[in-house]
């Protein structure tokens, strides 16, 4: 979203009309996100996957993206978001198939839970997260270990990885308000 209305600021701002250049291949981007739906959001089906699929679903996901990325190189943030979309890639394969979670995080997210409710190695909930410990995971600096300012309205825990993606599709909006893809 920030992405987004910078981008259409700084084309409105200088007269210009705000255009998302053409992608390569965007039928690969839906093609990832799809099944991470059925996995991750959509009540009826999120709990009841077991957990080996959704380590192949949220793995597979990640390839096609890094695909879609690949793809379309040739746009300069593709690049910073291949490499947030690859760092997740690895340690999540490092890791059992989804992203680690330390329980100190888990804890800092839901303060008062009780400590028993959750299980070393399993799924956290219907999330892409495997709970374990600091010293069992790999690459640990690759995990969801980042939160949100305490003022923000939700608790949200990220990795190095989602800044990276993050960054990239930001500056790929806002070059979209810029004069290297403008119709005027």
């Amino acid at each position: 979203m920030a992405g987004l209305v910078a981008g259409w600021i700084r084309a409105v701002t200088d007269g210009r009309t705000f255009v998302i250049p053409p992608v390569d291949r965007p039928w690969l981007a839906l093609l990832a996100v799809l099944p991470q739906l059925a996995v991750f959001y959509l009540p009826r089906t999120r709990g009841n996957i077991s957990q080996p699929l959704v380590a192949v679903v949220l793995s597979s996901s990640l390839v096609l993206l890094l695909l879609f990325v690949w793809c379309n190189r040739r746009y300069p943030p593709f690049w910073v978001m291949g490499a947030g979309l690859l760092m997740n890639l690895v340690v999540i394969a490092l890791n059992g198939g989804l992203m680690p979670l330390s329980p100190e995080t888990l804890e800092r997210m839901y303060p008062g839970l009780p400590s028993d409710t959750w299980k070393i190695g399993q799924r956290v909930g219907s999330s892409k997260n495997i709970l374990l410990p600091v010293s069992s995971t790999r690459l640990e600096f690759l995990a969801d270990r980042f939160f949100l300012p305490n003022w923000a309205p939700n608790v949200v825990v990220f990795s190095l990885g989602d800044v990276l993606i993050a960054a990239g599709v930001i500056w790929f909006l806002w070059q979209a308000g810029g004069p290297e893809f403008s119709q005027n």
